[in-house]
């Protein structure tokens, strides 16, 4: 039985990715099939195996749905507002030309919150030309910091959609994944990003493209108050709700104050909030009209889609490893080869990474298979955010032709495959590396 339950993981990731690789099916599809399959050759029947999928189903996208969704709103505001360069521009002023690229790995940090990262990355690429241009140092001094932040946050730091979902499949608090998160994005930012952008563009040397005329104004930008506000108040909300029921005196003495944080510091109440406040001061004071908001919501959460199915999907993939007991085999296998959950997160993501490309995948396939391991011990709430950052870090590894991400930077960066393998498929790694390294030393604390 052992063998067969074994067997069945195997084959069920080998049809997924076979199915995503070869026959170029839909990451959603592929891994519901991949999910029958594995329920079939375990001995489940085919009414039990649709049982588990309403299942896997309802109990991921109860949560996933609503804090993606709201955060995608949320990114799309920020992002027509022009709140993305205000970040930027204001960066710059303040650390100056010599000091840009930390100013702009720092202004990916912040952006990547609630932007998608080829959105940002794209909204951002004429700052970066600009600074080539006007310094005519090499635009990898520029470009590597800037995805250095972007990618640290848009893998480690909620509420974008991989840590959502990972967080949600192994039962981790998006409070202590947002504060993990970020203490493992800073060193991993500075190494990969700074010292390693610096180190490259000495090697590569990239001219931005010539500048091309245009007649079109620059549009009115809010005020970089104001975008702060916005992108900050959701994170020290439910960082506050985080830190107040981890307080045993105040929930004991003080239960009004715990009831009321618990309410709202949750992800959904706090982004409620954060989109409401960007719809007004974001929109409708900016001169938008209700209409124009509404279209600009309305088209975020096509991508959002995506990810949310996807997402259900590997829900279910974690189902049928519990449901059918092949998790509990796996956990035995890593018991009996001394092999640590951590250490299997990070490189079950890793492996499923480099081969079929996408971040996403990777992490909630890597969250399926770890979470049925979990049953086995008892971890607390920064060790569960831990593993999500494991999760994270693997699921960033080596950038390379099959990831979407290579051509995008491969592209506006006007950067041969081969440039780009030892630019931005080696920062990925140097990012997976050290982000790893980092969460492992936390891990060893908490």
């Amino acid at each position: 039985m052992t063998s067969t339950l074994l067997l069945s993981v195997l084959v069920g990731i080998a049809i997924l990715l076979v199915l995503v690789l070869y026959f170029k099916i839909q990451a959603f599809i592929s891994l519901l099939v991949a999910s029958i399959s594995v329920g079939f050759i375990a001995g489940l029947d085919g009414l039990e195996i649709i049982k588990v999928i309403q299942n896997g189903m309802a109990s991921t996208l109860g949560f996933v749905a609503t804090v993606v969704g709201l955060g995608s709103i949320l990114g799309a505001i920020l992002e027509h507002s022009g709140g993305t360069k205000v970040i930027v521009n204001f960066m710059i002023n303040k650390f100056g030309i010599k000091r840009a690229p930390t100013a702009l790995a720092i202004s990916g940090f912040i952006i990547a919150i609630p932007v998608f990262f080829d959105v940002a990355f794209i909204i951002l690429i004429p700052v970066i030309y600009a600074l080539q241009r006007k310094t005519k140092k090499s635009l990898l001094l520029y470009a590597i910091p800037l995805l250095a932040g972007l990618a640290a946050t848009h893998a480690f730091i909620p509420p974008t959609p991989g840590p959502v979902a990972v967080a949600d499949i192994i039962g981790a608090k998006l409070g202590w994944v947002i504060l993990i998160g970020a203490i493992t994005g800073i060193p991993t930012v500075f190494i990969c990003g700074l010292i390693f952008g610096k180190y490259i563009s000495k090697k590569i040397h990239i001219n931005a493209p010539k500048l091309e005329e245009t007649s079109i104004e620059e549009k009115k930008l809010p005020k970089i108050g104001i975008v702060f506000s916005i992108i900050l108040i959701p994170i020290l909300l439910i960082l506050a709700n985080t830190t107040i029921q981890a307080n045993e005196m105040i929930l004991t003495e003080y239960k009004t104050v715990g009831s009321f944080f618990n309410f709202i510091g949750h992800p959904f109440i706090a982004l409620i909030i954060a989109n409401l406040l960007a719809w007004y001061f974001l929109g409708i004071r900016m001169g938008y009209t209700k209409k124009k908001m509404l279209d600009i919501s309305s088209k975020s959460l096509a991508p959002a889609g995506i990810i949310i199915l996807l997402t259900g999907a590997g829900g279910v993939f974690k189902q049928i490893l519990i449901d059918t007991g092949a998790g509990k085999v796996i956990a035995e296998l890593m018991t009996d080869l001394g092999l640590p959950v951590i250490l299997f997160s990070f490189i079950a993501a890793a492996i499923i990474r480099i081969i079929q490309g996408s971040s996403t995948v990777a992490m909630i396939t890597a969250a399926g298979l770890v979470s049925p391991l979990l049953s086995t011990n008892t971890f607390s709430s920064p060790q569960l955010a831990c593993l999500v950052i494991a999760i994270a870090s693997g699921a960033s590894i080596l950038s390379h032709v099959n990831d979407s991400g290579f051509w995008l930077v491969s592209q506006y960066l006007g950067l041969s495959e081969k440039q780009t393998f030892k630019s931005w498929s080696a920062m990925t790694t140097i990012l997976a590396v050290t982000g790893f390294t980092t969460v492992l030393i936390i891990y060893s604390f908490v």
